[in-house]
């Protein structure tokens, strides 16, 4: 198929081939993500080599800030991921100071940012400023005293639990799973959350992940009776001061996302732009749709189910509320998120997030070894993953093009005339001809040592079940 010069997309579909390109899109990127989900400081500083060696550029780390070691019936002193203990602790603040029992001290937070600085890692945190822990007894006196009294840390509406997600004014100012929803449109709550995020700053982080960004007002939301302006995300992003206060490091320096999941009112793009990332949440669920043996959504998949410019979005195969929450990710394998992730790596656009599920997991048992602050398991560091990390970092500025075989269950992500991904996502051999923009030629994968032919732009081979394959033109 011969390629024509556009002006914005355009996709040509000739059986099941999908070709995109841009010249209103930048380059793409090489950033590729670890999510080293509830490992402490400490073991994150003891896996920095492997982590870099495995091909990530950025590693992020679970919430730092204060948070709750007890709740109703569980009286605390456990270190488990769900049991005498629980992850989910991390995300219910009592106070925005660093260091938690779970993930370590602000010293530990400063040793792993200057390790990771020689090895060309940057650290990013996840952060919560939207609401605090189901019991509000247990916020802490300072918090209270910097906002000028309990009342003022919250929305006026902010003990009403949220009953439809897609009306805005309840989905901003509203308590979203027994979770109070925080005031964050008080300038005093600003300048206190902004101390703490400067604070992680200074410790070396460098970058954050925004939790629960959906629920936070941006300006064309409605305003609770409490909130002055819906200016939250301005002085976030460094746009604007509060009380004499300002972001600390350049927001172009910084690496920041929002966690929007996609829904039918969202705002995706307004999030995007007053962040300048947000999550591809409907794109993760049409790859595992997929993986499961459904039908490729290809027009939506190629678009990254989403409003935004592609360069926006960061993706996933999984994230840690897909395992954890209602456990909708937990049945797949390591095998088969694995085929997921080469798919969503090699592509041009978004920066791809690789969730490390718990040391010892499977779909069988979903918590693992079930300890908090413990390295996850070697899934990150698998070879076929650290293959498409580096083919992610070689194809840096080459187009795309997305060829599914006829049923389905080969996917080949093609990247100009210089390499090619394939994935096999069944559990069955594919023998497969696809259209490719590779050259003529004979092509080997370096783990497997399986060999491919290019003849007049179609690719023949075979693949073994669950398994890809990276193609380099040499």
């Amino acid at each position: 198929m011969k390629r024509k010069s556009i002006l914005l997309m355009l996709f040509f579909l000739c059986g099941k081939t999908l070709w995109a390109t841009s010249t209103q899109e930048p380059s793409g990127n090489k950033d590729v993500i670890l999510h080293a989900w509830c490992w402490s400081f400490k073991t994150i500083k003891n896996n920095l080599k492997d982590i870099s060696d495995a091909g990530y550029t950025i590693i992020q780390t679970s919430p730092a800030q204060h948070c709750v070691t007890e709740v109703s019936r569980d009286k605390g002193g456990g270190n488990q991921l769900f049991g005498k203990g629980k992850w989910y602790y991390q995300y219910q603040p009592t106070d925005w100071k660093i260091g938690n029992y779970q993930m370590g001290t602000r010293e530990d937070l400063v040793e792993l940012c200057h390790e990771a600085k020689k090895y060309g890692l940057r650290i990013i945190v996840d952060v919560l400023p939207n609401h605090t822990a189901v019991n509000d007894c247990q916020v802490e006196p300072a918090l209270d005293a910097a906002v000028g009294g309990h009342e003022n840390l919250y929305h006026a509406n902010g003990f009403n639990e949220i009953k439809d997600y897609n009306d805005r004014m309840q989905c901003t100012t509203g308590q979203m799973g027994g979770l109070p929803d925080v005031n964050t449109e008080n300038p005093d709550f600003q300048h206190y959350y902004l101390t703490y995020v400067n604070d992680l700053l200074a410790c070396g982080v460098r970058g954050f992940r925004y939790d629960t960004a959906k629920h936070i007002g941006l300006p064309s939301d409605p305003k609770d009776a409490r909130s002055p302006e819906n200016d939250f995300w301005e002085v976030a992003m460094g746009r604007k001061a509060v009380k004499g206060l300002r972001l600390s490091v350049a927001r172009d320096s910084l690496f920041i996302y929002g966690e929007v999941l996609q829904d039918r009112n969202t705002k995706e793009v307004e999030y995007a732009d007053a962040i300048g990332a947000v999550t591809a949440s409907s794109f993760g669920w049409n790859v595992r749709h997929a993986l499961e043996g459904n039908p490729w959504k290809v027009d939506e998949v190629l678009a990254y189910s989403h409003p935004a410019k592609p360069s926006q979005l960061v993706t996933w195969v999984e994230s840690h509320d897909t395992y954890c929450n209602a456990h909708e990710s937990a049945h797949l394998t390591d095998a088969q998120i694995r085929m997921g992730w080469v798919f969503i790596t090699a592509r041009k656009y978004g920066v791809p997030l690789f969730y490390s599920r718990p040391d010892g997991s499977s779909p069988e048992n979903v918590w693992g070894n079930n300890i908090v602050g413990l390295k996850g398991n070697d899934a990150f560091k698998h070879p076929e993953v650290i293959a498409v990390n580096q083919f992610r970092k070689m194809m840096m500025g080459q187009p795309e093009i997305i060829v599914y075989s006829e049923n389905g269950k080969v996917v080949e992500v093609g990247r100009g005339i210089r390499g090619a991904a394939l994935i096999n996502i069944s559990s069955e051999n594919q023998i497969v001809a696809l259209e490719t923009s590779l050259p003529a030629g004979n092509y080997t994968d370096k783990l497997s040592g399986r060999k491919f032919n290019v003849k007049k732009g179609v690719l023949h081979g075979t693949l073994a079940p669950l398994t890809s394959y990276i193609l380099i033109k040499k």
